[in-house]
Formats: structure tokens, C-alpha cells, sequence
């Protein structure tokens, strides 16, 4: 956003520049697509009156019915194409949440001689969702590895809720590279269950803008968007309640990126999201927990732009300019 002059949106094959940053790209694109809803409107009005012309079939208008059907056809195919743009990512319901989820108290964790955070606090709330910010090597992953377990804090305690369901989204998680895209995330299951309601799992590969043919690639073969897509898909069939996800945005496409925000504010469950992505955490972000550096870490009720605002007025610098990760040294005593 800060240093781009021109955008190049890659959609539907097309390439389409845009003069501008990111925001602007972002208003332009808000005001295309007003255009387009308008024209698709129209265009499927033409294409109701096409199919039952189609269907009656007049007789001894062979040329004319020739172009029309040609015409008809033209149409369908650009119906197939709008559909392919329009992704919608399903998050499967989870167990009803208590009121307790994660709550961090008093929380400290080293790595070596560092101190990585010293009397971490936060309180997750039920329905919120957590951006999780700061430089690389700050302790973000280290994080999520308390909160599933895998490691302790050196003081202080981390509380899961009874009632929680946790589903990690790690794209450090291997893939096997010999499965087609359609056997990693389905198992080789055609039916999904997820409590009561049974999904056909081509249907549910397809949510996350994997096409018939696309299905079909071996995972070892594809580009790095499609295997975020992949753990995506495959973490959200756990019917979990709340989400751990690791950089979930890092090479997804646009549609994509924008599927997922919605995915996840109409997501009943709570999720806790590490992303250096600011637009993304300005929209679906309740809470934000900042790692600073000088091991510490902020806990902020509000989204980033709120956060970043509140940081000026603390702080009184720049929070756009980038700043060296500085821990604190570890005492032994």
C-alpha cells in the first residue's frame, strides 16, 4: 500500500492494471464489480428468454436457430465462468462454546537466552476472533504450540476451555505429493459427515475453488496458494470451534482471500489468526495481541487500524515503520 503505484489484478485469465495502491485498487475493483452485478442482472434476463426460446425449438428457422443456439451456448459458458469466480469457503458448525475458550495469565516463554514474552494476559472471549501481529521470531507459533499443548509456558499458565474444539491450520503440515487434491482433503470418502449433515466431498474440494479438473492434480504438482487451500479444506472438516490459523492468507488469490474473511465472521466459533496481512485483520479481527518487542506484548480490543491508532497516540512514532525485533535477556537465577 506504501509503495505501490500501479496494481496488476489477475482475474479470469485476464490481466487487468490498475494506476494506484492498494486502496485504490480496492475502491476501483468495489466499483467494477457495482458494474458488473448490474450487467450479469441483465444478462441472466436474456438468458432466461434464450433457454425457452432453446427449448420451443421453432422449426424452419434452421440458420437463425443455429446462431441463437450458438449465441445461447456463448452465454451458458460465461454463466460456468461467473460461477467459477464466485467462491464460498465452508467452515463446518463445531460444538457449542462455554464461556470459558483460552485465557492467558501471567505468561512468560524464552527461547535460548531470549525472552521471547514476560506476563502475557489475554482473555478470548466466545465469538471473537484474535489477530495475532509482530516481526518474525517474536514467539507468534511458539503461541499456538502452548495453546494445543505441544509446549509449556516457563511461567504462568494457559487455560483451554472444557468445551474446546481446536483445529490447527499449520502450512508447515506435510501433504502427501502422490494424492490428487480430491484424496488429501476427502480421505477418499464421496460422502463428508459433518453431525447430522452428510456433504457430497467433491462438492465440499470445490468450496475452496478446486474445479473438477483441478481436483484431479497431485498435490506435489501445485503452486503454494493451492496447497494453503488444501490445509484450509482439509483442517476445516474437523468440525472445530475454534480455528488456529497460522498465516492462512500467504499466496491465496484474491476471491479466495475475500471467501475466507466472510467464512470466518460468519463463523460461530472463535478463532485466533497470526497474519501480517493488516486488510485482512481490519475485517475480521475483534481483538488484536501485539508482540512489541522488549518481550512485550499488548492485548487490544479493536481491530488493527484501531490498534495502530491507539499505538500513535501512546507511543508517538510511526507504527508503519518497520522496527528490529529486541528481546529481553533471560536472568538465571
Amino acid at each position: 500500500d506504501n509503495v505501490a503505484g500501479w496494481i496488476l489484478e489477475l482475474d479470469r485469465g485476464e490481466g487487468i492494471p490498475f494506476e494506484g495502491n492498494y486502496s485504490s485498487w480496492l475502491e476501483q475493483k468495489s466499483k467494477r464489480l457495482e458494474i458488473e452485478e448490474k450487467q450479469e442482472s441483465k444478462r441472466q434476463k436474456v438468458l432466461k428468454k434464450e433457454l425457452e426460446w432453446v427449448r420451443m425449438n421453432p422449426k424452419g428457422r434452421h440458420a437463425k436457430s443455429k446462431a441463437r443456439i450458438a449465441s445461447y451456448e456463448q452465454m451458458l459458458s460465461e454463466e460456468h465462468e461467473k460461477r467459477n469466480e464466485d467462491i464460498e469457503i465452508f467452515i463446518p458448525k463445531g460444538p457449542r462454546l462455554g464461556d470459558v475458550v483460552i485465557t492467558a495469565e501471567g505468561v512468560a516463554k524464552a527461547y535460548g537466552d531470549n525472552l521471547l514474552y514476560e506476563n502475557m494476559n489475554f482473555v478470548l472471549p466466545p465469538g471473537g476472533i484474535i489477530g495475532v501481529i509482530g516481526p518474525n521470531g517474536a514467539g507468534k507459533t511458539t503461541l499456538f504450540r502452548m495453546i494445543t499443548g505441544q509446549e509449556k509456558p516457563d511461567a504462568g499458565k494457559i487455560i483451554v476451555g472444557e468445551t474446546v474444539k481446536l483445529a490447527y491450520v499449520d502450512q508447515n503440515r506435510p501433504l502427501d505429493p502422490n494424492k490428487t487434491i480430491w484424496d488429501e482433503i476427502s480421505g477418499g470418502e464421496e460422502i463428508l459427515h459433518f453431525g447430522t449433515r452428510e456433504v457430497n466431498s467433491r462438492a465440499y474440494v470445490a468450496r475452496f475453488n478446486f474445479s473438477g479438473s483441478d481436483q484431479q492434480k497431485l498435490v506435489g504438482q501445485i503452486s503454494g496458494g493451492e496447497r494453503n487451500r488444501v490445509h484450509l479444506a482439509k483442517t476445516m472438516k474437523e468440525e472445530a470451534n475454534v480455528l488456529l490459523l497460522d498465516e492462512p492468507t500467504n499466496d491465496l488469490d484474491v476471491n479466495t482471500l475475500r471467501a475466507l474473511e466472510e467464512a470466518l465472521t460468519e463463523f460461530a466459533g472463535c478463532a485466533v489468526v497470526i497474519s501480517h496481512d493488516r486488510w485482512f485483520l481490519d475485517r475480521v479481527a475483534t481483538h488484536i495481541l501485539a508482540f512489541e518487542g522488549e518481550s512485550m506484548v499488548q492485548w487490544f480490543d479493536g481491530n488493527y487500524s484501531e490498534y495502530e491508532e491507539f499505538r500513535r497516540k501512546k507511543l508517538g512514532i510511526d507504527v508503519d515503520h518497520p522496527h528490529r525485533i529486541r528481546y529481553k535477556k533471560l536472568t538465571r537465577e
